[in-house]
């Protein structure tokens, strides 16, 4: 790999790590100011609203200009999100501000690989990029975690610099300063990012252009018939990932009596599942046998009914990593099997941005939907009881649907068989 692949690695790195690990600090804030617990999901909602309504024109933005340009923009702005938390502006807010770069800086961190890299290298940066993201999930909220540990913070907190007073003084401050550290990093990054030497295309004036054409593309890849089976797949993955990482945090702290701290590192070890799962299916499912993981998702919607009976953390650690693993071996081989026909039909930009949009939406509903079960104060063993038989029904009839499609004309033939991604 050139020398500048792995600037781009370290920008989106820090960058994500940033991202996850102000969402842990995000929820300590909330509840230091003793805010409703339903609004803890909703910061996942305030999050993606941006990769939803936007989700038309961040493409066009992206290339409008070098993709370094958009990225060291699209950080900046995170930063602003950031430094509004700290100034005690609504955390639902300043978190929103930072979906907001999160939503323009996802087509450009894409999209620099297919003009940076020569084809046959792009399966190995994506490979890059996905575990990269993987292992900041898990950093972020371990390092989220540690700073609002009460020893931890507070042993940072009583480091004084002579003659300079920080203005640092409660726990949330000092976390959100390390925080906006990791993103002044990437942005530092984002600098040194190479120019690629792509001509750019002048941004459309009119908006209604870029939202018809977004809408055919979106048309385009859901009356596709292997389009519409990986879409629905990871529209539900990321919907049901985002909703369970507030059900992982609730339910350690019922069935395992841990506290924010130490429940939300739970979430990297449902992280590390899926990093295995990814790998294991990136070495032994093909495209064309891809399809055939989808029983996989019913799956773990049944194994995630068995949260309800565990009360010790050594039977809970491995069932986090059994429903991570299922999660990473179904939605590998589907992922691929999306970009592949979103390639065909109309091309990486455009598949990303129709992508991003029904993920987002599924996220932006789920989280809702999430967010009302604990305003009714319903039990979380209720909630994960719901969780999973929804995630194993909605599985199912997508399972139905490729069936039926195939019944009426084998697709699946014409996918490639060899191991190549």
């Amino acid at each position: 790999m050139p020398f500048g692949f792995y600037i781009i690695m370290a920008a989106q790195f820090f960058s994500a790590l940033a991202d996850n690990s102000l969402l842990i600090v995000a929820i300590a804030v909330l509840r230091e100011m003793q805010a409703p617990a339903g609004y803890e999901p909703l910061l996942k909602t305030f999050f993606t609203v941006s990769y939803v309504v936007l989700a038309g024109f961040v493409g066009a933005f992206a290339d409008s200009m070098p993709k370094w340009r958009v990225m060291f923009i699209s950080n900046t702005i995170k930063i602003i999100g950031c430094s509004m938390m700290f100034f005690n502006i609504h955390p639902l807010i300043a978190y929103a501000i930072v979906g907001l770069g999160a939503a323009a800086y996802s087509p450009a961190k894409y999209g620099i690989l297919t003009e940076y890299l020569p084809h046959r290298l792009l399966v190995v940066a994506n490979g890059w990029i996905e575990g990269l993201t993987v292992g900041a999930i898990i950093l972020g909220v371990v390092i989220g975690g540690t700073l609002i540990q009460p020893t931890i913070a507070y042993r940072l907190l009583s480091l004084d610099f002579p003659i300079i007073e920080t203005g640092i003084d409660t726990v949330s401050e000092m976390a959100i300063i390390f925080v906006a550290a990791f993103y002044i990093l990437a942005a530092i990054f984002n600098l040194y990012i190479p120019e690629t030497g792509v001509d750019h295309k002048t941004l459309h004036k009119n908006p209604w252009y870029l939202i018809r054409e977004f809408n055919h593309c979106m048309l385009l890849l859901w009356r596709d018939r292997l389009g519409q089976v990986s879409l629905a797949v990871t529209t539900l993955f990321w919907g049901a990932g985002a909703t369970l990482q507030f059900i992982v945090i609730k339910w350690a702290e019922a069935a395992l009596h841990l506290d924010l701290s130490k429940s939300s590192m739970l979430q990297g070890v449902v992280a590390i599942g899926v990093a295995l799962g990814a790998v294991a299916a990136a070495k032994m499912v093909t495209l064309r046998k891809s399809v055939r993981v989808i029983p996989l998702g019913i799956a773990m919607g049944i194994i995630v009914l068995v949260m309800n009976f565990v009360r010790d953390m050594w039977l809970a650690v491995p069932l986090l990593i059994i429903i991570g693993g299922l999660s990473g071996f179904f939605v590998v081989p589907m992922n691929a099997l999306l970009q592949h026909r979103g390639h065909i039909l109309m091309g990486a930009g455009h598949s990303i941005a129709v992508q991003n949009f029904n993920e987002n939406l599924s996220i932006l509903i789920m989280t809702c939907l999430y967010y009302l079960m604990v305003r009714m104060d319903l039990s979380i063993y209720a909630v994960i009881t719901l969780f999973g038989l929804f995630v194993s029904a909605s599985m199912f009839f997508v399972k139905r649907l490729h069936e039926k499609n195939q019944r009426d004309r084998d697709d699946v033939i014409h996918l490639d068989d060899s191991c190549c991604h």
